[in-house]
């Protein structure tokens, strides 16, 4: 599946709406709610089975898709704020919530995630946080664009979580 060209035109989640989707350990969607197929523009049976970096939006940061692919594999949970594509190549952003599903021995069986609309004054600091770490990742690859967050998170004094958390207060 060919993915789109992003254009300019942003799609909002009202205060109320959630996301819900559930993918396979190795990413591919295994289920959608009805918002997450209405919002992305596909068909349910153009999402399933498929990556759910079908959605993925070119001005996403690789770094913070390395940090969630490890937190999740690892067995943690993590937040993030997340700008994805739609079919027709508007974008959408949310504020995510990943977790692992587990089966009754304790293994991880997929992973899920809950998307709500992301605070306003928080996306005034991600957007161009992230913007700093695709161009640092485009000069410098993934390594240099990692530097670049924990140098940030550093200077802040705060780790990851507490960062994005205090975001959405």
């Amino acid at each position: 599946m060919r993915r789109p060209d992003p254009t300019s035109v942003e799609r909002s989640l009202k205060e109320d709406d959630f996301i819900v989707s559930k993918t396979d350990l190795k990413g591919r969607i295994i289920y959608g709610n009805k918002m997450f197929i209405e919002l992305s523009g596909y068909t349910e049976e153009e999402l399933l089975n498929k990556p759910h970096s079908i959605l993925r939006h070119p001005d996403m940061p690789k770094v913070i898709f390395k940090l969630l692919w490890s937190r999740i594999q690892n067995g943690q949970e993590i937040f993030a704020y997340v700008k994805n594509l739609c079919k027709d190549g508007a974008y959408y952003w949310v504020f995510a919530n990943v977790t692992v599903t587990k089966d009754m021995n304790g293994n991880a069986r997929d992973y899920h995630s809950v998307r709500r609309k992301p605070h306003p004054r928080a996306l005034e600091t991600i957007k161009p946080l992230y913007a700093k770490l695709l161009d640092e990742e485009r000069s410098g690859g993934l390594e240099a664009s990692e530097r670049l967050l924990n140098s940030i998170l550093q200077e802040k004094g705060v780790g990851y979580d507490e960062f994005i958390l205090g975001l959405h207060q």
